[in-house]
């Protein structure tokens, strides 16, 4: 047995004893400090000075349970071989802190074996902070729950690098930890373990760089753990209180955050760049596998907001906006989504979702694929509205009932357009309405829509898409009941306009129409879309 199994069977043994004699639950809260240092330590210390800390884990000395207010500080620019599991408990006010000390780079806590930096099983109240942690046959950290509910870890100002970032022809092993999904940090897993949550969880301030996968967030669907079910054998147990913020994504194989099964879950403030670099494909064209770099999988009131997704390449999803697997009463808003394969594609199904929204969204040039608001079970309550998009795919705006799709700007690449199911139409309860379409023909059925310039400002960076004084779709909009009280820009809305733009207009004279211009682009905008659809004719029947 190594240094670090000897290390661990240590840590397991005390747990297992202390807890035997009642005195793991009711221990109370100490401030111990134990210090590592690979480069000045020495395993004959006992660790518990600054001074003369041990070089190795292995070389702690520990003679009691670990209890909350215990710390254990690595010296920042040492490197730490660290395979630890850990089954212990903090309180709120004094958890069990895993951090550095000193001056350098970020100590760095790393495993070359296919397992996680920690595991984290039935813990509560403890945090992890300012390390780095690398596993390139592993993953970073495990948190799961298998004898009771686990709440108040807090995962602060880490950098995971180095997890397995290569190409694979599947999507990762979500079920057996970080290590086989190649992940940063994995929760519980689909499917679970056990029936017990994992409740108040921080994740912020990170970052993720070449690995495979970054926060991976599960829940428990059901009593038998088996998520492809019957609709009538779901019963979910939800982890709430989820926070992720301030983290970024970048450069990886397959997606930044899922977040699955829970209740309540945030996402704020993060940047997922890069991400799903899979491409999904096998030799012949055909989609192997499917990723999206922040989604939500069977969860409930939650919202991913003021976040940046781009370059996404995965054929088949690549896409900002995914509501998947009974999810409901979910929003996206102030996304600014770009350069990725697609804006939206909604995936319910059984008996659809309900009540999920996206709003004061902005994505431009997500248009290699198609868009598709919903699949055949159907959105329904479905709030889309204040979106702005720009070079967008073909945009199917399908399976929406009891909805409201308003004040949208939806401007195609040349060639595309946007597709209704008509006969669902007069059928759905939904309004249509409001909306400004530009490079593809207004639907008949909409009300009070334009087929316009927007009158956007133009220049660079986002600020290109507000609207100048002279828009046509200042104050324009339909009137949408809800509590934001600032749009994608942060201006105070003070109008109801079209897009993602809610403000009284910048001081900027924007280009408009005359009448033989619009009749110009029209005949070109018909001539575009006819050709594409005889290539894509010809292509389906050699296909056949």
């Amino acid at each position: 047995m190594g240094k670090t199994g000897r290390f661990l069977c240590l840590l397991l043994s005390f747990a297992m004893v202390f807890s035997s004699i009642g005195f793991f639950a009711y221990a109370e809260d100490t401030k111990t400090y134990y210090y590592i240092d690979s480069v000045g330590g020495d395993d004959s210390n006992t660790g518990r000075d600054i001074n003369n800390p041990v070089k190795t884990i292995a070389g702690l000395k520990i003679t009691e349970e670990i209890a909350g207010g215990t710390h254990f500080l690595f010296k920042n620019g040492g490197e730490y071989e660290c395979e630890v599991t850990l089954s212990c408990s903090g309180t709120k006010e004094n958890p069990v802190v895993i951090s550095s000390y000193g001056e350098g780079e970020k100590a760095i806590l790393k495993t070359n074996e296919r397992t996680e930096v920690f595991r984290l099983f039935d813990c509560s109240y403890v945090t992890i902070s300012n390390l780095h942690i690398k596993a390139p046959n592993g993953g970073g950290i495990w948190i799961d729950t298998y004898t009771k509910t686990s709440e108040g870890i807090v995962i602060d100002n880490v950098y995971f690098t180095d997890m397995q970032n290569y190409k694979v022809h599947y999507r990762d092993d979500n079920s057996n930890g970080a290590a086989p999904a190649r992940a940063a940090v994995m929760v519980k897993g689909l499917p679970a373990k056990s029936r017990y949550p994992v409740n108040d969880l921080t994740i912020r301030n990170c970052e993720v760089f070449n690995c495979a996968n970054g926060f991976l967030v599960w829940g428990s669907w059901n009593d038998e753990q088996a998520p492809w079910c019957a609709e009538e054998d779901i019963d979910p147990i939800y982890n709430k209180g989820l926070l992720i913020e301030g983290c970024y994504f970048h450069e990886m194989d397959a997606e930044a955050v899922i977040v699955g099964i829970c209740d309540g879950a945030l996402v704020t403030n993060c940047r997922a760049i890069n991400c799903c670099q899979g491409e999904g494909l096998k030799e012949n064209g055909e989609i192997e596998y499917f990723t999206a770099a922040m989604w939500f999988w069977g969860s409930e009131n939650s919202t991913i907001q003021y976040c940046e997704i781009a370059g996404q390449k995965n054929v088949g999803d690549g896409m900002s906006v995914d509501f998947d697997s009974h999810t409901n009463n979910c929003t996206y808003q102030y996304i600014y989504s770009h350069d990725n394969m697609r804006f939206m594609c909604n995936n319910a199904n059984y008996s659809g979702q309900h009540n999920n929204t996206v709003r004061y969204c902005l994505s431009v040039n997500d248009g290699a694929g198609r868009s598709k608001t919903s699949s055949a079970a159907g959105e329904y309550g479905f709030r889309f509205y204040n979106n702005t998009i720009i070079n967008c795919g073909e945009f199917q705006i399908t399976d929406l009932y009891d909805s409201l799709f308003v004040n949208n700007i939806i401007i195609p690449v040349d060639g595309n357009k946007v597709y209704y199911e008509t006969d669902q139409i007069f059928e759905s309860n939904t309004i249509y309405s409001n909306n400004c379409y530009y490079n593809c023909p207004t639907p008949f059925f909409e009300r009070n829509s334009k087929n316009t310039l927007p009158g956007f400002v133009g220049g660079e960076g986002t600020d290109a898409y507000k609207l100048a004084k002279n828009s046509p779709l200042i104050g324009c909009g339909y009137a949408v009941e809800d509590d934001l009280t600032v749009d994608f820009f942060g201006n105070d809305i003070s109008d109801s306009n079209i897009g993602c733009y809610a403000a009284d207009g910048e001081n900027v004279k924007a280009d408009r129409e005359n009448i033989f211009e619009k009749i110009v682009r029209f005949f070109r905008m018909m001539y575009n879309i006819i050709v594409r659809e005889i290539r894509v004719f010809i292509e389906d029947l050699q296909k056949q």
